[in-house]
């Protein structure tokens, strides 16, 4: 691999940094696209290439890049990693999630840099609520009916790929992803601690994960053997119940009793809106808002991976249980638990 040359572009956020370090270790050429405002924490190694990127010019993004590389030259592989998953302003969903995107590939043709390979890293969240009666798994021919915004800009992005013909787009809908210093599912870990575990809604719930490991790893395996032009769902191959999620989570945290407090959906959705109200008169994004709501009264969450395995050998290799335990240890040997 020393001849091959990778950019993942939104390398500062939780799952950039994992790519990073495993192109490093695959002995890529290894680039990184970040913001000027962008923490690099967890972008340290000295051997990282880092290229700054304002996607709030758009017009100096195709100079950015002829400077980054020499007059003929590309990055064989690029991730696309950017995105945002909550916004004060639901209309910077699609700004962010579509509109850099847009411009970024804009970029990459006007400069004739478009590598073999873009592995845009969109959603689950782009398919919408699915079966809740049969809990019939995702799969790979679903039809999308994204129900928040942020779904929507993740498969409004997803379309824009489809529809340019000259990027080599391969799609990831990722369920949700777990593991060290990731923060939404850490605040999970932090109230079982406490003793209490909150779920939304009385009626059965199905919940799929996918640990980072597995899911760069995927990514990688993408690159290196999957057709472009296709979109796979990447997921643990089973789903689970929020009461296993709850049991395994206290088991490693030497939680002998956790009060399960399952709020009822009116409530949740009352709770949701006032934290968005707070958040847009602080201007700070609130973790909670009604699109969060409506991602968490989904009922099910179950993903059927087999065009992933059939295409590139995707074979997840940490479950829940592994996955939490190796968390959780992260959290609490840097003190956040």
């Amino acid at each position: 691999m020393m001849n091959k040359r990778i950019l993942i572009v939104g390398a500062g956020g939780f799952v950039g940094g994992f790519i990073v370090d495993q192109a490093l270790q695959r002995g890529y050429e290894t680039w990184a696209g970040v913001r000027k405002s962008t923490s690099r924490q967890f972008l340290q190694d000295s051997r990282i290439r880092f290229v700054e990127l304002d996607f709030e010019q758009p017009d100096t993004l195709a100079t950015t890049l002829n400077q980054a590389l020499p007059e003929g030259e590309r990055w064989d592989y690029i991730i696309y990693n950017l995105g945002a998953t909550k916004c004060t302003n639901f209309a910077d969903f699609n700004r962010i999630n579509h509109d850099y995107l847009r411009s970024f590939t804009d970029a990459l043709t006007a400069t004739e840099k478009m590598p073999e390979k873009f592995l845009y890293m969109s959603s689950l969240s782009a398919l919408g609520p699915g079966d809740e009666k049969g809990f019939t798994p995702f799969h790979s021919k679903s039809i999308p009916t994204p129900n928040t915004r942020y779904g929507a800009s993740k498969l409004k992005a997803e379309m824009h790929l489809a529809m340019t013909t000259d990027v080599p787009y391969i799609i990831f809908r990722a369920t949700g992803i777990y593991g060290p210093h990731e923060k939404d599912y850490f605040m999970m870990f932090k109230s079982i601690k406490a003793g209490f575990d909150f779920s939304v809604g009385l009626s059965r719930q199905l919940l799929s994960f996918i640990y980072v490991d597995d899911l760069v790893e995927a990514m990688f395996q993408a690159l290196d053997k999957a057709p472009v032009r296709k979109t796979y769902l990447i997921a643990e191959d089973r789903s689970y119940t929020q009461k296993e999620f709850r049991e395994i989570a206290a088991k490693e945290l030497g939680k002998s009793l956790v009060i399960p407090m399952c709020m009822p959906i009116w409530a949740v959705y009352i709770v949701s809106l006032l934290a968005e109200k707070w958040g847009m008169i602080r201007l700070k994004p609130s973790t909670l808002n009604r699109d969060k709501f409506n991602i968490m009264k989904q009922r099910n969450w179950s993903v059927d991976i087999s065009e992933a395995r059939k295409d590139f050998g995707f074979e997840p290799k940490i479950d829940l249980k592994e996955g939490v335990r190796r968390s959780i240890k992260w959290y609490k040997d840097n003190n956040w638990l």
